[in-house]
């Protein structure tokens, strides 16, 4: 499971049905060197677990108390905006 530019989301529900839960959002660094850490958590119980609204100033430590989540894998990565005014350009790729 990784994200893919040509079919940007994370899909965590394969067990059961499938669905896609949470839309992966990529980073986007204005500018400079950025740090990327992607967290997978197991949800243990049964509760809803709802999107974030806004992604500023989000704790990856207390939306998972507050939804007793547990950490499974995580990686980590550092970015950069490359230069130009379009950025990068992506052609799809169906092996993701």
């Amino acid at each position: 499971m990784y994200p893919c530019a040509s079919s940007p989301s994370v899909n965590c529900d394969v067990g059961d049905t499938g669905r896609e839960i949470v839309c992966y959002e990529c980073p986007r660094p204005a500018s400079g060197i950025h740090r990327v850490v992607l967290v997978l958590l197991r949800q243990i119980g049964r509760e809803t677990v709802f999107t974030p609204e806004m992604r500023h100033n989000f704790s990856t430590r207390r939306f998972a108390m507050e939804h007793y989540l547990v950490p499974v894998a995580a990686t980590y990565y550092n970015c950069q905006r490359e230069a130009g005014t379009g950025g990068r350009r992506f052609i799809r790729d169906d092996r993701c």
